[in-house]
């Protein structure tokens, strides 16, 4: 018997590095903003999880404002951001009310996530606790060391992307570690603990916008589809 799905998003950041004055979560793509078109990748899954959005307490408002203007009516429920990222996924943890679930936790800005990465994500963390998305880089590699830089084999190298799918039993004991800055991402808090993560193949296209160029990228690819 399958458990049952979860899926945190998490959208906290601001939109500074992109010159504009609303959260990049929030700047539009073809008339949509960038979480809306995030949310519904989710949604439209066969086996569609139940979604938490994770928010800043002052961006709650300005995002029902949002839903209303877009007749936005994907069901969701809303988590407050903490201070760091790592609180943001806690109060996200904190809605779920049953042990047998497997909880994917996506950046609220990668729109073009594959759901077949979704789906093999789901399936392989039901099956051994946990599944993170990676990609090979195609650029040469080097390693930064005190007496300057060195090459690196780029095949040992991984480039790591969202959902972070674990069963919540695993993430649940993961966050109960104290907050530790070391941590990059949801995989880092549960190797931490001594947990075990394991890879599946991502999709090159899912970038996580960040950046004027990412925007460029992502319109770009948007009008491609």
């Amino acid at each position: 018997m399958q458990s049952k799905r979860y899926a945190i998003i998490v959208a906290g950041g601001a939109g500074i590095r992109m010159g504009f004055d609303i959260p990049k979560q929030f700047i539009e793509l073809a008339g949509k903003p960038i979480l809306m078109r995030t949310i519904e990748v989710f949604d439209g899954l066969l086996n569609g999880p139940e979604i938490i959005i994770v928010l800043p307490e002052t961006q709650i408002e300005y995002w029902h404002q949002l839903c209303h203007k877009h007749s936005f009516d994907v069901k969701h429920r809303l988590a407050k951001g903490g201070a760091e990222r790592f609180y943001s996924v806690l109060n996200g943890l904190s809605l779920i009310d049953t042990d047998n679930a497997t909880v994917a936790i996506h950046d609220g800005v990668r729109p073009f996530v594959n759901q077949s990465v979704i789906e093999e994500c789901f399936e392989t963390a039901y099956e051994k606790g946990s599944a993170i998305p990676v990609i090979q880089p195609v650029e040469s590699v080097r390693l930064v060391e005190s007496s300057g830089t060195v090459a690196f084999p780029r095949s040992k190298v991984m480039l790591v992307q969202t959902p972070q799918v674990f069963q919540y039993r695993l993430i649940k004991e993961a966050y109960a570690q104290p907050y530790n800055p070391n941590f990059t991402d949801d995989a880092s808090v549960v190797e931490a603990m001594g947990g075990r993560v394991f890879t599946v193949t991502g999709n090159v296209e899912n970038i996580k916008i960040t950046t004027q160029t990412d925007l460029v990228f992502a319109s770009a690819l948007l009008k491609s589809r």
